[in-house]
């Protein structure tokens, strides 16, 4: 079949992706519909508590010696201990790590879980070592950290290019400084064998499929009421965006196009989701599935669906392309996907968006079930696990919906429209952190 082109675009008016300003803008946004929110709050949940960076040596494969530089940013502590994952790519930044800890610091008070914000990196890329040297640089790196990670303190999981085995070796270099105690719950996403949670790899999957199930059936989409037929397109088939396919599929929708890094697949009448996994495996690359049509990831954002899911990079969507989206409901499962420029735009077109912090918060979410049955030394059936998440997700979403019922009420706020689920959202999220910090006083 013929490949499907992008559509041109002015590089030169480009937005510069800043994360870190891009969520202070969204935060003063929402800031400004919380009553009686002090400016010495605004400023202190702004600023992240701890900026940890350290350097360090690890000698290579091949005998020769290579610095690393890390990080881990602990935003806030106010509802318990620090939680967020550990990135390893050759761009991270302390921006970087800085903006994602805060936002996780929102992740986590949405969902109403007692973990503040965290988010740790090395810039390394990771497809250019080898495990052994991988393992040696995670093992400095939490050395490096010491007891500023702890299950009490600051709790690590898996981020872009870690994994389970990644986090083995977290726990393990750990507790070796730290015998004689029950040390499991330091990180979560472990392998099972070890106390890691059944259902968390799938966690962050199925974590946005309940909240957009849930947001359907609250008939929040005019006529599409659930997934039933429902035409998807999902930027990113990694671990996110694959499992997302499958469920998605298995509740009914149908999945008409997937990309990775080297492009992606489109077929109008739905995907066959097993071959473009095979075809995945096999070859590396979704491109080239039998039966399908090649297509660019610019693209695929904008073809005609009812369900756009960002599933890889922050940044995708833009002030230059928005125009062109024509999902009717865009679901971020990355962090960031949307800039603050397109959602403006997205607004006025009266394009729905799922944040991050909501669509993308089963991880964090099975993360504290882990951390829960870590503690008390148990291991919950998967069963009971996805029924709990699913309880916590649904929840979340009935109070951003109820939240941005009051807000498009309140005649003070007489532009503010009920697609805006972003700033409802963090409307909900500071209010939690500020009640709790004002309830426990400013010490001393």
């Amino acid at each position: 079949m013929e490949a499907i082109t992008p559509t041109p675009t002015n590089t030169d008016t480009t937005e510069k992706p800043n994360p870190l300003q891009d969520l202070h803008n969204r935060f003063d946004q929402a800031a400004q519909h919380i009553k009686d929110l002090k400016k010495g709050l605004i400023d202190f949940f702004k600023t992240p508590k701890r900026i940890i960076t350290v350097c360090f040596p690890v000698e290579m494969d091949d005998g020769t010696v290579q610095n690393f530089q890390g990080y881990r940013v602990l935003h806030s502590n106010i509802l318990g201990p620090g939680k967020g994952g550990i990135r390893y790519h050759p761009d991270v930044n302390q921006e970087e790590v800085t903006s994602l800890a805060a936002l996780m610091t929102w992740k986590c008070a949405l969902m109403n879980l007692p973990f503040g914000g965290a988010k740790g990196g090395i810039t390394c890329n990771s497809k250019n070592l080898s495990e052994d040297e991988l393992r040696h640089i995670t093992r400095r790196f939490i050395t490096e950290l010491g007891d500023n990670i702890g299950p009490y303190t600051d709790i690590p999981a898996p981020d872009m290019y870690t994994d389970e085995n990644t986090m083995a070796w977290v726990y393990d270099t750990y507790h070796a400084f730290h015998p004689g105690k029950n040390n499991l719950a330091v990180v979560t996403g472990k392998p099972v064998s070890m106390g890691g949670s059944l259902g968390r790899r799938e966690a962050t999957a199925r974590g946005c499929m309940f909240v957009v199930e849930h947001y359907l059936a609250r008939n929040q989409l005019p006529s599409l009421s659930s997934l039933k037929n429902a035409r998807i397109v999902i930027q990113g088939f990694g671990n996110v965006g694959s499992v997302a396919a499958e469920l998605f599929v298995k509740a009914g929708a149908k999945i008409i196009a997937v990309s990775d890094t080297t492009g992606g697949v489109y077929q109008e009448d739905g995907l066959d989701i097993k071959a473009v996994l095979n075809q995945k495996i096999k070859e590396g690359t979704v491109v080239g599935t039998s039966e399908t049509m090649t297509i660019s990831n610019e693209k695929l954002l904008e073809l005609d669906c009812d369900i756009l899911i960002p599933a890889a990079l922050g940044g995708v969507i833009t002030a230059q392309n928005a125009p062109r989206i024509l999902a009717r409901l865009i679901v971020e499962a990355a962090n960031e996907p949307v800039t603050p420029d397109a959602d403006v735009i997205l607004k006025n077109r009266g394009i729905d968006v799922l944040p991050d912090i909501l669509a993308n918060a089963g991880g964090v979410t099975v993360s504290y079930l882990e951390w829960n049955q870590n503690l008390a030394n148990e291991q919950w059936s998967e069963n009971d696990v996805n029924q709990r998440l699913k309880s916590i997700i649904t929840s979340a979403v009935d109070r951003v919906i109820e939240r941005s019922q009051l807000l498009n009420a309140n005649p003070e706020n007489p532009d503010f429209q009920h697609q805006d689920i972003r700033t409802a959202s963090l409307v909900c999220a500071i209010e939690h952190v500020a009640n709790v910090t004002l309830k426990r006083g400013i010490w001393p």
